[in-house]
């Protein structure tokens, strides 16, 4: 049931949606524009003065972590809360911990800052995804339009918080940034409360409870966690590298109990769900190359670009902002062009748009490949390479993001939506993880070897693209009709 009987428009709790979204992603992409530059610069420029190795691990597990907790933040709203109230209270954690991160002066309070948005973020993020695609019970090009809608919220979202927090944070102070984020999470939970009645009977705890041991074990993995780090067995770059095995773990386990063990799933439930596992592995390596721009995209900004204009210099932080502006350029024509087409009876297949979309964000990182030509030879390069980089990184998510997530909407099996939903923000965590810890190769005595770092990421993202294309068929087949 939606909030209006006019089918040809979408329903009023994707507005509640999109301004929740809105703020939450201001605080989210607000404090990370400016994380990973607080994490490396020095202490007399009042931040942390880590080495590259060590902050890219830090952010790489901070990043990470906000995606791989949607796991257990969904099975709670599919077995305790229900989507609405987890929404709510991941807020509120939310807010809390960037409320921790604005006071200075305690690696300690810091790093339990960076614990608490992560688990507030793992609460709300896959809960609320899922309650846009029920405002669409019926499906096809019509959700995803609606999620491109609601795209658009989560990059006005980023756009405000990186141009403002990065302001703050580069120019005034960085507790200064990291306060802004927590008043920008009030503003989305007010937004939530007064007008959450329009979202009707969406998002309602289950009748019954499920049982908590799988609550148990991620408490259990989340102790032995913080027991290592404090006995010193293990520093941050050692976990990352460990994490990185851990979450591919985690999530082989969990695709194959749902495709291979669950007797009550259909034969072709458990073909979707082998779909979903490609579009995974797929997703993940996006997003090993796309959140780039908060690690070595923004060393690259921060060291290797000219900057300067007029005298002024501009923030490294506001780089991040180019792709927030192209999604708001470009996400309502793209989400227009896949409802024309598909009238047209010639909308690409799903498989199709993911390939595009790592094609796409290879062909960035080619463009970053000449650029690091010139930094190797220490000239510092034109605000034009990174630009139209973010264009065509821009463009490959606009392809894969709004599509995928509509997809797992629409293949995952009734009794594991919400889960399924967090396993596609699992694939941003490990490739978040991947982001980071491939940040710690960018050190300034390594310039050398960045143009090679950079062609990497090209060569796999478009080889695994191309692959994607010229298998649609099968992949399409396994889809039992899912368009």
């Amino acid at each position: 049931m939606t909030s209006t009987t006019d089918t040809a428009k979408h329903p009023r709790g994707l507005y509640v949606l999109f301004f929740t979204e809105m703020w939450e992603r201001f605080s989210y992409y607000g404090m990370r524009a400016i994380l990973f530059l607080f994490l490396i610069k020095s202490a007399s420029e009042g931040a942390m003065g880590l080495s590259e190795q060590t902050g890219g691990a830090i952010y790489g597990l901070y990043t990470s972590s906000v995606y791989l907790l949607t796991l257990p933040g969904g099975w709670i709203a599919d077995n305790i809360l229900g989507q609405k109230k987890a929404i709510w209270w991941g807020g509120i954690v939310i807010m809390i911990g960037h409320i921790l991160l604005a006071i200075p002066g305690s690696e300690a309070v810091f790093f339990l800052g960076l614990s608490t948005v992560a688990i507030g973020t793992g609460l709300l993020k896959p809960n609320i995804s899922s309650i846009v695609g029920e405002l669409y019970p019926e499906g096809g090009a019509r959700r995803d339009a609606g999620f491109s809608i609601f795209y658009m919220g989560i990059n006005l979202g980023s756009f405000l918080g990186m141009f403002i927090v990065g302001y703050l944070g580069e120019k005034v102070g960085w507790h200064y940034g990291f306060g802004a984020a927590a008043i920008a999470m009030f503003l989305g939970l007010v937004m939530f409360r007064l007008n959450g009645h329009h979202l009707d009977s969406l998002g309602e705890p289950p009748v019954e409870k499920g049982k908590f041991t799988f609550l148990y074990v991620v408490a259990a993995a989340l102790v032995l966690i913080a027991v290592l780090l404090v006995s010193g067995v293990l520093d941050a770059i050692s976990l990352a590298e460990v994490m990185k095995y851990v979450i591919s773990g985690i999530t082989i386990l969990y695709f194959a109990y749902i495709g291979f063990f669950d007797s009550s799933l259909s034969v072709v439930e458990r073909k979707r769900v082998g779909v979903l596992f490609i579009f995974f592995i797929a997703a993940a390596l996006f997003w090993s190359g796309f959140e780039q721009a908060g690690s070595s995209l923004t060393i690259f900004a921060d060291r290797h670009t000219d900057r300067v204009f007029g005298g002024w210099e501009m923030p490294a932080s506001w780089f991040q902002n180019a792709n927030s502006f192209f999604i708001l350029l470009f996400s309502a024509p793209i989400g227009a062009l896949w409802i024309y087409l598909n009238r047209k009876n010639l909308n690409p297949t799903i498989p199709v748009k993911f390939g595009l979309g790592l094609v796409q964000m290879g062909f960035g990182f080619f463009i970053m490949y000449w650029a690091a030509q010139y930094a190797v030879e220490g000239i510092a390069v034109g605000v034009g390479w990174l630009t139209f980089t973010y264009m065509f990184h821009t463009l490959g998510e606009l392809c894969l993001s709004p599509v995928g997530l509509s997809t797992y909407t629409k293949l995952a099996p009734k009794k594991y939506y919400s889960q399924m939903m967090g396993l596609w923000f699992v694939a941003a965590s490990l490739g978040n993880l991947i982001a980071g810890v491939f940040a710690g190769n960018f050190n300034e005595e390594n310039v050398a070897d960045m143009p090679s770092l950079f062609l990497q990421v090209c060569l796999f993202g478009v080889g695994l693209g191309l692959l994607l294309i010229l298998f649609y068929k099968p992949l399409k087949s396994w889809m039992g009709g899912i368009k």
